[in-house]
């Protein structure tokens, strides 16, 4: 199992990081020190997230304590979409340094190609919104190149950016983005991305690699997949390490999300797994196309986005 992705610099990535999504501000300080104690080297924060104080504080804690240099950490973050434009990127990038207590970040990624006015955590009418025709991806996507050539973050990408959204700003670039971080998992695959972003040397990163309970009425599980199951019990895997092991072995970071000691662990083991070919092709024909995240939260009355728009477009 391959452990690193490597940037065009030959910068290396741990192919396995720590999700902060969704962890309570006084939970997540816990599960970072833990994760870095345990060996985990990658943190991927975001603006969003509202606990990156919390896990600056943990990413501290572990340096005093010599765990970790500064050097031996990959840490991402995310410019919110109320940050978009090019007043806004540089001044939005300080605010998470200080917070994350950092003088630069590994990897900073635009969040979304959703656009919000200032101030806006998310929106709930049409005027909370900017379409992207106001402030296109392209002004955004140049002053992460100044963050970039300011050394405030070492490489830049995207988030959540499909095939055409991505060509519109490496059109203009002149740093192209080195990573999209996208849902992905068995139930989604996203072939057709994965090779787009393959052929023009981009990353990708899977949220949500264990698909995700954000829809509480949701029967589709994917740690309770037959197939999974079986291949798990086969190999003496967990499910989760299966479904983990599968996004890896395709040549993808993955960033379980975790506040729970024993599973950040079991996490971190599947690097010492590897599935067999014949594992790889039952899984791939898992695929269903189906997004846990699916991006309805940004469709309002007369709003400039909907889920299609975003995904499709």
């Amino acid at each position: 199992m391959m452990t690193t992705l490597k940037f065009r610099n030959n910068d290396e990535m741990p192919i396995l990081g720590l999700g902060t999504f969704r962890s309570e501000p006084n939970e997540v300080y816990n599960a970072v020190l833990s994760a870095i104690k345990l060996g985990y080297r990658h943190i991927d924060c975001a603006a969003a997230y509202g606990n990156e104080k919390e896990v600056g504080n943990a990413i501290a804690e572990a340096i005093k304590q010599g765990l970790v240099t500064r050097n031996d950490l990959w840490v991402t973050s995310k410019l919110w979409n109320a940050s978009h434009g090019e007043e806004n990127v540089i001044p939005a990038l300080h605010q998470t340094l200080e917070d994350l207590q950092l003088e630069y970040l590994d990897l900073y990624l635009i969040h979304w190609p959703v656009a919000l006015k200032k101030g806006t955590e998310m929106p709930e009418k049409a005027s909370d919104f900017i379409p992207l025709s106001e402030v296109p991806l392209t002004n955004t996507w140049k002053e992460m190149e100044a963050a970039l050539e300011q050394g405030l973050a070492k490489h830049i990408g995207v988030s959540n950016f499909n095939e055409n959204q991505l060509k519109e700003i490496m059109a203009t670039a002149v740093h192209q983005p080195e990573m999209n971080q996208v849902e992905m998992h068995p139930f989604l695959q996203q072939e057709a991305l994965q090779s787009f972003c393959v052929k023009n040397d981009i990353l990708l990163t899977a949220y949500a690699p264990l698909g995700s309970l954000v829809d509480e009425n949701s029967t589709l599980r994917l740690l309770e997949n037959d197939t999974i199951k079986t291949i798990a019990e086969a190999r003496h895997m967990s499910p989760a390490k299966v479904a983990l092991a599968y996004t890896m072995q395709r040549g993808i970071a993955v960033i379980p999300k975790s506040i729970n000691e024993a599973r950040l662990l079991q996490n971190l083991e599947t690097l010492n797994h590897t599935l067999t070919e014949e594992d790889m092709a039952l899984l791939k024909d898992l695929d269903k196309g189906h997004r846990f995240i699916d991006g309805k939260f940004w469709e309002v009355d007369n709003g400039p986005y909907t889920a299609d728009s975003i995904w499709n477009a």
